[in-house]
């Protein structure tokens, strides 16, 4: 099936900047302003960060890490015994490390 620009439906339209008369490829509703190709520009919104755009941002899928707050919880350290805090629910039956063991083990 191909998609042939010329057979869309398009739709008159008054640009809610420049007041001109214009064509768009959806029906307007009444409560949004609708922009002319020139006044468009002006308009875009700005590029998503984060994303599978590529690089490596971890944790992408829910935005960016410091949007949200992370709730730590205490631990001991199955290393070296000192208490510490980790962004996960220690579960009993498996060890947790403190920041500085955590490299040994990784």
């Amino acid at each position: 099936m191909s998609y042939n620009r010329e057979d869309r439906e398009m739709f008159d339209a008054k640009c809610g900047d420049c007041g001109n008369d214009c064509q768009v490829p959806f029906q307007p509703k009444q409560d949004r302003p609708v922009y002319c190709r020139e006044c468009f520009q002006n308009h875009k919104p700005e590029p998503r960060q984060g994303g599978r755009s590529g690089g490596n941002d971890r944790g992408s899928r829910f935005g960016n890490r410091d949007e949200r707050p992370r709730e730590m919880h205490d631990a001991k350290c199955g290393d070296c015994g000192n208490d510490c805090q980790v962004p996960f629910q220690p579960k009993e039956d498996r060890p947790v490390y403190c920041r500085d063991c955590f490299q040994n083990h990784r």
